[in-house]
């Protein structure tokens, strides 16, 4: 199976390589395409000449992880102009053509020192101290829609990638847009203004890449995960859809009942849904942030990137019961298209799922029309979906070419140098804060790679007449320990494994210190029994009785000392947009009694029941109501006390595609805890985004 992993530097061996070949002096050359992006910025809100346009440049024999992981694969090299004028002429239509051709013109002679080594071999050295023959191009163009429109020279609401009529754009059966087909129309003499309505060609502006071999800007523009789904489709579309729905069938006052309803779901991070069978089941949801942490109304208006990622996990069980079925299955497919466009290696099953999920999206959205809150589709941030299967098998996952990387750029480029400039005539000195920025870290890799920065002189001399068990090829890998406490997550750099848990460095001093004081603290009476049976499972890890089957005279005592801690650290192997250059993230799983001041906090976890199974059905779902540690046989057991689930169903729910789970409880009522090993635990990440962001198998 086939995998579109490699990012943008397939673009290149695809679409290139027949062109190039044809040329007998490029054989045996390295073709490297030239990955941009661009994207204003606003560095201070009250003072002075706030905004800068920052362009940035990559190349595409990079993989996505290290590009998204900012490792200096992704840098500044200029700032565009930004002409001003009076407001008199701000709106004038010359001042805007000139405004844009001065952007065309500023790409062409920034690029043209490249230009030459596109026809002709350039010999250049890589960074494995090889010399190779080089063939530069143009690669994917990372931008938004505005920014595409400006790139393409499009008109606004057409598609900058076919030619679509805007009135209709996903009428179906549009050619693509090319550089051949435009250049044809203008040399035609065509009127300006038929160009415009008609085509959606603005024929007065030349893009930049017409000054370049091989180049047309309608294939080199890419994907945008950022704006075109997350705050485009699901956000800007969807989101606002089900606010107007509610207004128009049930009233303002009833529709901003409702909402207060789905607020309150929202920030809950355990969201309670009444069925019809009147008995109150749990939907499993848990997310990474705390009470306060989310806006206090889903219709904010100040959302973040963050923001609406982190409202995609929670939004499908929050509007449960209060939109029709289809409204909740329009919902789940879009979710189901942008995690999928997520991924960090899309097969070619992938690309069946991703067209799947668009199918599905395009048949249940047509419940907004039919109930008027949207009078019709011709959007073209979800027109844009259409293209994703073709623009992943040119440029690879599009998580590597999303303008969330040229966002997060800015603090780095834009914003840091500026706030360490005198802010006087800033430019030049954030040119030479980034110059100086990129000599540093190029000197501390150099470094790096002599060993030059481990330990001191005097260790590194030990060490190379000391051969301990570590030097061995075989040695396990160590996991690090905990470096306090992460509230949203982070990102980790070290070794790939599948996912570990770790117990918080240091226990809770105000907490129980015995058995008998936990389990009044936890409000759990037969944890001594719990304890007790928990070192007889470790030893005896075979046996199929439950806890309450095994006599006590058979289970080992433990009376003494015990360590409770809030809680622990998931590191866990999960490729996709927030983790390190090696997959990895370190997540924080809390059991505390007291979560900011505000209420208990007990997260939801997966533990590992069958590893035949695949996805939830080899999975097991608990709630943390504790961490804590004893020793037994001079042996320290990690533990955690885990309120069991059971799944309704043998299979996810059909309209949400999430499972639903509720309490377990024994024949007399009472829940059913267990005391668990914290390496049976399974943090969410390491399954498929689907299943742990809307467990959805």
């Amino acid at each position: 199976m086939s995998s579109w992993r490699k990012s943008a530097a397939r673009n290149g061996r695809f679409l290139l390589k027949d062109e190039i070949s044809k040329d007998p002096n490029t054989h045996g050359s390295i073709f490297v395409p030239i990955i941009l992006g661009r994207d204003k910025t606003t560095v201070s809100v009250g003072t002075g000449n706030n905004k800068y346009y920052p362009l940035y440049a990559s190349i595409g024999n990079v993989h996505n992880n290290v590009r998204r992981a900012h490792r200096d694969a992704l840098v500044i090299i200029g700032f565009l102009s930004i002409p001003k004028t009076t407001r008199k002429y701000a709106h004038d239509d010359s001042f805007r053509l000139f405004r844009r051709q001065l952007f065309h013109c500023s790409l062409s002679a920034i690029l043209s020192t490249l230009k030459p080594a596109m026809t002709e071999y350039e010999v250049l050295r890589c960074a494995d101290g090889h010399f190779r023959r080089i063939i530069f191009g143009l690669g994917p163009y990372i931008a938004d829609y505005e920014e595409q429109l400006v790139l393409s020279c499009t008109v606004k609401n057409w598609c900058p990638k076919c030619l679509a009529h805007r009135g209709d754009l996903d009428g179906g059966g549009n050619l693509p847009r090319t550089r051949e087909h435009t250049d044809l129309l203008v040399s035609e003499h065509i009127d300006s203004d038929t160009l415009w309505h008609e085509f959606g060609i603005v024929s007065v502006l030349v893009p930049f890449t017409n000054d370049f071999p091989r180049a047309d800007i309608h294939k080199l523009i890419s994907f945008d995960l950022l704006h075109q789904l997350v705050k485009g489709a699901f956000k800007d579309h969807l989101v606002d859809w089900v606010l107007k729905y509610l207004k128009l069938t049930h009233g303002t006052k009833r529709g901003e009942e409702i909402m207060s309803d789905i607020d309150r779901r929202y920030v809950n991070s355990l969201i309670h849904l009444a069925f019809s069978n009147n008995q109150s089941e749990l939907l499993l949801w848990h997310h990474s942030l705390g009470y306060g942490d989310f806006p206090t109304a889903v219709a904010s208006k100040q959302w973040t990137g963050n923001d609406s990622k982190a409202l995609m996990k929670v939004f499908l069980p929050a509007i449960e019961g209060h939109v029709p079925q289809d409204m909740v299955r329009a919902f789940r497919a879009l979710l189901e298209f942008c995690y999928i466009a997520r991924r960090d290696v899309i097969t070619e099953a992938s690309l069946v799922q991703l067209n799947d999920a668009l199918t599905r999206f395009h048949h249940y959205r047509k419940i907004f029309e039919t109930t008027g809150t949207v009078p019709h589709f011709s959007l073209p941030h979800q027109h844009s979906m259409t293209h994703y299967v073709d623009m992943i098998r040119l440029f690879g996952a599009p998580n590597g070419l999303c303008s969330s990387i040229t966002e997060s750029k800015h603090i780095k480029a834009v914003k840091e140098p500026w706030r360490w400039s005198n802010k006087h005539n800033a430019l030049g000195q954030m040119l030479l804060t980034n110059q100086r920025l990129d000599k540093l870290a190029a000197s501390r890799l150099d470094f790096a790679a002599r060993g030059m920065l481990v330990g001191s002189v005097l260790s590194r001399a030990v060490a190379a007449l000391t051969v301990g068990p570590e030097d061995e090829p075989n040695a396990p890998v160590i996991a690090p320990e905990v470096e306090g406490e992460v509230d949203d997550g982070e990102a980790v750099d070290g070794p790939t494994v599948l996912a570990f848990v770790q117990l918080a460095r240091t226990p809770q001093r105000k907490r129980a210190r015995t058995v008998m004081e936990l389990a009044d603290e936890v409000n759990v009476p037969h944890l001594r029994r719990l304890i007790r049976y928990f070192p007889f499972s470790q030893l005896h890890p075979n046996d199929p009785r439950s806890p309450e089957d095994v006599p006590a005279a058979s289970c080992p005592r433990h009376d003494g000392r015990l360590y409770v801690f809030n809680s622990a650290a998931a590191t866990f192997y999960a490729p996709s947009d927030p983790s390190g250059i090696g997959g990895m993230r370190r997540e924080q799983i809390r059991a505390c009694p007291l979560w900011r001041n505000v209420a208990a906090r007990n997260d939801c976890v997966f533990v590992n029941a069958n590893p035949d199974l695949e996805g939830m059905r080899g999975l097991e779902v608990a709630r943390v109501k504790c961490f804590f540690s004893f020793k037994f046989n001079w042996v320290t057991y990690p533990c955690a006390l885990v309120q069991w689930f059971d799944k309704v169903g043998d299979c996810a729910d059909e309209d949400t595609g999430m499972w639903i789970v509720r309490p377990t409880v024994h024949d007399d009522g009472t829940p059913n805890f267990a005391v668990i090993h914290i390496d049976t635990i399974y943090p969410r990440s390491p399954l498929d985004p689907c299943l742990w962001s809307r467990l959805h198998c």
